[in-house]
C-alpha cells in the first residue's frame, strides 16, 4: 500500500515487494536512515539507490550471490519487530485476505484493526 495525504494505491498482489520500496520510502514522514529489509529486497538497484540517499542498507545478500554481503547482524535482528506487527494485523481475516476491492476500504479496515490490536 502506498499513499500521500488523500492518495491510497494499492499494489496487485503479484507485484514485487522490492519494484515498490522507493515509492514507499519517498512517502516516509521523516528522513530514513536504515532499510531492514529480508532477502526479498536483495537487489543491486535498491542498494545503489539507497545509498545514494545516505540509508544505511541492512539486507541479507540471496544464496545465490556470487559475492556474499556483508550484514550487520545485531541491527537485522531487530527486524522481528516489523514481523510481530504484520503478523498481528493479520490475526484479522479482513486484513489477510483483502476482502475490500477499494483502497479507502482497505486502508479504513487496516485503520480499525491497529486500533483494536493494539489500543485494546
Amino acid at each position: 500500500m502506498i499513499g500521500r495525504p488523500g492518495v491510497i494505491h494499492l499494489t496487485s498482489g503479484n507485484a514485487s515487494d522490492v519494484k515498490t520500496a522507493p515509492a514507499v520510502l519517498d512517502k516516509a514522514p521523516g528522513p530514513v536512515r536504515r532499510l531492514i529489509a529480508d532477502k526479498g529486497y536483495d537487489a543491486d538497484w535498491l542498494r545503489q539507490e539507497l545509498r545514494q540517499q545516505g540509508i544505511s542498507v541492512v539486507i541479507p545478500g540471496t544464496r545465490a550471490r556470487k559475492r556474499k554481503i556483508q550484514l550487520d547482524k545485531r541491527r537485522y535482528r531487530d527486524r522481528w519487530r516489523v514481523e510481530a506487527v504484520f503478523c498481528r494485523l493479520k490475526d484479522f481475516r479482513r486484513i489477510a485476505t483483502r476482502y475490500d476491492k477499494l483502497a479507502r476500504n482497505f486502508a479504513s479496515a487496516l485503520a480499525l484493526a491497529a486500533v483494536i490490536a493494539f489500543w485494546c
